[in-house]
């Protein structure tokens, strides 16, 4: 599969990610880079050009970063290839360079509407925009889409144009703190191995759709693994004001995982932190 893959407002934070992929090798037998900032030696106007002028064939565009409305290049590019794939949420949401710049947006999105130079496209595969977010995405999801597309799998995408194999489950699935999730028991202090950092600590892990819980970061650990909320980069709305406090109405969350009412929340967690185990209470 030949792919191009294209920087634009970015801090180029996602192809770190990228190259932080622990089955390289293996990826780069079924991929050949036709261009990437980090592998080409040829500049990317020199590169491109050469590309569209010599009728090049690509699979598969890759863009990182918020676009502006008129990009020609990438225009063109995502005319000519099979897919399009927009990674980290600069590329899918405008994000950060979108706030203050009507003219800027991801490729298909700026924040919760259609927008952007490809808002209304189809690949020649048949998809809109494949969207893979986060800040950065994980490794695995760009790198297991990429091979989905390689081996002639066509990914099943959510509302937001993701693939649902990465993005169907909930930050909070697979989380270890579940258990203090469920009996309502909270740290007493930023950092502890215990206690579910929802209730006090901002964590977004109910609300936010990714796999970091079940498909770990190198391998090895996720943020709340760590002793650090979930921050929602997945979403539209990352980054938001207060990343380490939760928002409270009359000491009730302001936002309530997905899928539980309000009612259900204060019946529940009035119950369970009542009768929560002695053992999930020392967080020393």
């Amino acid at each position: 599969m030949k792919v191009v893959w294209l920087q634009r407002l970015t801090c180029c934070g996602n192809t770190h990610s990228f190259l932080n992929y622990p089955y390289m090798e293996t990826l780069l037998e079924r991929v050949e880079f036709l261009f990437h900032p980090s592998f080409s030696l040829e500049g990317e106007e020199e590169k491109i050009t050469s590309l569209l002028e010599k009728d090049v064939e690509i699979d598969l565009l890759i863009v990182e970063g918020a676009v502006m409305e008129e990009d020609r290049s990438l225009l063109e590019l995502a005319n000519r290839a099979r897919w399009v794939m927009a990674v980290g949420n600069c590329a899918v949401y405008g994000n950060i360079p979108a706030i203050n710049n009507s003219h800027v947006s991801g490729l298909s999105f700026r924040f919760t509407e259609k927008g952007g130079p490809l808002k209304d496209f189809v690949s020649k595969g048949g998809l809109p925009v494949i969207n893979i977010s986060g800040c950065p995405a994980h490794p695995e999801w760009i790198c297991g889409t990429m091979l989905m597309l390689a081996e002639g799998v066509v990914p099943s995408l959510d509302e937001w144009n993701r693939p649902k194999a990465y993005y169907s489950d909930l930050t909070h699935w697979g989380c270890v703190r579940n258990e203090y999730f469920e009996w309502k028991v909270e740290p007493s202090w930023l950092g502890s191995p215990k206690g579910c950092l929802f209730y006090k600590f901002g964590c977004r892990g109910p609300m936010t759709h990714s796999t970091c819980n079940r498909i770990l970061w190198n391998g090895v650990s996720s943020k709340t693994r760590a002793g650090t909320p979930c921050f929602g980069c997945t979403e539209y709305n990352f980054p938001k004001v207060g990343l380490w406090e939760t928002k409270t109405l009359a000491g009730i969350p302001a936002e309530l995982p997905i899928g539980v009412s309000k009612r259900g929340y204060i019946m529940l967690a009035g119950v369970a932190k009542m009768f929560a185990p002695e053992r999930l209470k020392d967080d020393s």
